[in-house]
C-alpha cells in the first residue's frame, strides 16, 4: 500500500458536483492498494498516517502529529499512486489493484485511522473527483508498506 499525505491547512473533494468530504487543518492522503497488500500494509499506512510527526511545535520544529494537533484526514483513494513511470512516457499501473480488491482495503485503512481516534472524511470510491486544497508548508511524505522508497 502506497500513501501520499500532504499537510493542508483546508481541502475538499467532490465528486459529481457534490462536495462527499474536507478537512480544516490536517492531513489530505492519497492511498492506493496493491493487489497483494494486507492488513500489515493498511496497519503500517494508518499508523504512520496518524503519528507522522510534521506539524510544527511551539518552536516551529516539526515535532506533533495530526492526532496531537487535533486535525482531521481527508482520505481519497487514488490507484494512480502506485504508478511506475520509470520506462516510457505513459505510467503503468499493473501494481494498482482492481477496484474489488482495492475497496475494501481502502475502507478498511478509512477504519484503521479513525481508530486512532482521528476524524476521517473520503473520496467517493471509482469516482471522477476533484480535489481543492491548501497545502500548508509545502509539507509532502511518500509512505510505501513495502518501504521501496
Amino acid at each position: 500500500m502506497r500513501a501520499v499525505v500532504q499537510r493542508v491547512s483546508q481541502a475538499h473533494v467532490t465528486a459529481d458536483a457534490d462536495v462527499v468530504g474536507r478537512t480544516g487543518p490536517g492531513l489530505l492522503v492519497y492511498a492506493a492498494a496493491a493487489p497483494d497488500d494486507g492488513d500489515a500494509d493498511l496497519a503500517y499506512i494508518a499508523e504512520k498516517v496518524a503519528h507522522l510527526r510534521i506539524f510544527p511545535d511551539a518552536e516551529g520544529k516539526m515535532n506533533r502529529s495530526v492526532i496531537d494537533v487535533g486535525g482531521a484526514v481527508l482520505l481519497v483513494s487514488a490507484f494512480t499512486v502506485q504508478a511506475d513511470a520509470r520506462k516510457g512516457r505513459r505510467p503503468s499501473f499493473d501494481a494498482s489493484a482492481a477496484g474489488e480488491l482495492a475497496e475494501p482495503l481502502i475502507t478498511k485503512l478509512v477504519d484503521a485511522v479513525r481508530g486512532y481516534g482521528v476524524l476521517v472524511q473520503t473520496g467517493r470510491f471509482a469516482a471522477h473527483m476533484h480535489v481543492e486544497s491548501v497545502n500548508d508548508g509545502p509539507i509532502c511524505v511518500l509512505l510505501d508498506s513495502r518501504r521501496t522508497f
